[in-house]
Parts: structure tokens; C-alpha cells; sequence
């Protein structure tokens, strides 16, 4: 298969799709994370945050089979 997912006709690249289902993941984590009170141990938050989206963007390339991208 290729790189690519088709949506009627208009081919989105799966990095595309896992990033934005790597934000939404940490987003709500970033929230639960403030909410707890968890953010007042963090030295950086926006440098937390972009820490926090590469790990679950690298999680879910890897966890996704091979043969869907």
C-alpha cells in the first residue's frame, strides 16, 4: 500500500491523520495534566506539551502496522 488514504478521492497522508490523532491525544492530557495541578512540577510547559505530541506521534507510528502506510 501506499502512504496515502483515500477520502472520496482526495488522497491525505497518514502522518497527516496520526498527527492529528497525536494532538487531540495530547491535548487532552495537557488538560488533565492542569486540571490536576501536575503542570506547577513542570519547568517549560509549551516545551512539555511539544514533548508530550512527538512521544505519542512516535507511539502511534509505531504501533500501527506497517502495511497501512
Amino acid at each position: 500500500m501506499t502512504g496515502e488514504f483515500s477520502f472520496y478521492g482526495l488522497y491525505i497522508p497518514w502522518l497527516l491523520l496520526l498527527s492529528l490523532l497525536a494532538l487531540a491525544c495530547s491535548r487532552l492530557i495537557s488538560y488533565l495534566l492542569a486540571r490536576s495541578g501536575l503542570y506547577r512540577l513542570v519547568w517549560h510547559p509549551a516545551l512539555f506539551d511539544f514533548a508530550l505530541f512527538i512521544i505519542l506521534l512516535g507511539g502511534l507510528t509505531f504501533l500501527l502496522p506497517h502495511q497501512a502506510y
